[in-house]
Parts: C-alpha cells; structure tokens; sequence
C-alpha cells in the first residue's frame, strides 16, 4: 500500500523560504508516496535515524539532519499527515 501524504503545503511553504530543503525533501516525499510502511519499524529499517513519539508521530532526519520532519502516521489508512517542518534548531525548540 502506498502511503498519501497530506499537509504537502507545509513542505511547499518551507521549502520556498529554505531553497536547500527542496529536494531532500522532495525525495523524501516521492519514497513515503512509494512506501509500504506497515508498523514503525518498517520506517526504522529505512530511516535508522528516524525518532518516534506518541500518537504515531515521526520525526525524520532530512538532508544530513539539517531539517526536521514531523509527521503523524496513519498506517492502516496509508496516509501520512505533515504536522511541522523545519531546522534543526528550530525543532529544538519546539514541543511536541
């Protein structure tokens, strides 16, 4: 099953005021669409760096762990839901 991601426009919108983040996260966006991440440890087996919280959330490394992506998976729906976006540093700042 290939996974939906939806909030794209999140993605959109950082990656017009960080030029650089585009294509990793373009290409992060092109494998989950081809994904079939049943459980998390699907996604761990790809993304060995990638951190999990509650409720279903991810956070993955993108471009050398420079950025951050969060994102709330919705695995028997296929769908992943895009819920923050940014750099590193801002993500230490964040709560989640």
């Amino acid at each position: 099953m290939a996974f939906k991601v939806l909030g794209k426009d999140k993605i959109d919108k950082f990656a017009r005021k960080h030029p650089q983040s585009r294509q990793p996260l373009l290409a992060w966006q092109a494998e989950a669409l081809a994904a079939d991440w049943q459980t998390p440890q699907d996604i761990k087996d790809r993304h060995a760096s990638a951190s999990f919280l509650s409720n279903n959330r991810v956070i993955f490394n993108i471009k050398g762990n420079d950025y951050r992506l969060v994102v709330r998976a919705f695995y028997k729906r296929g769908h992943l839901v895009v819920e923050w976006v940014g750099t590193h540093a801002d993500y230490d700042k964040q709560v989640f």
